[in-house]
């Protein structure tokens, strides 16, 4: 059976706080241009300010996807994203974006 992506991160969010990490649940992530705000992403989970986690629940992962978690790791001081697909077939990929490409 799978459930709407946001049944998911209520559940990782309650784990993830069960194992003693902090976790920030669909935070803003402002993207600028010139000092100037010009878009608003939210991630799912951010889990101790180090590691983004976006999650989907759809029958594939796509490039689309792994493009929405790079853009969130360039507009951020975070240098790891995680993204996971509950869908039909599980999926993840491991994103890292250093800071010396920021």
């Amino acid at each position: 059976m799978v459930f709407l992506e946001k049944v998911y991160e209520n559940a990782m969010m309650i784990e993830l706080k069960n194992l003693g990490l902090k976790v920030v649940q669909q935070k803003p992530i402002k993207v600028s241009y010139q000092d100037r705000i010009i878009g608003e992403y939210y991630a799912d989970l951010i889990i101790e300010n180090k590691v983004i986690c976006e999650l989907k629940s759809i029958v594939e992962l796509s490039e689309i996807h792994e493009a929405q978690l790079l853009n969130y790791l360039k507009a951020t001081d975070i240098e790891v994203g995680v993204l996971l697909n509950f869908g039909q077939k599980p999926e993840y990929v491991r994103k890292v974006y250093t800071k010396e490409y920021k």
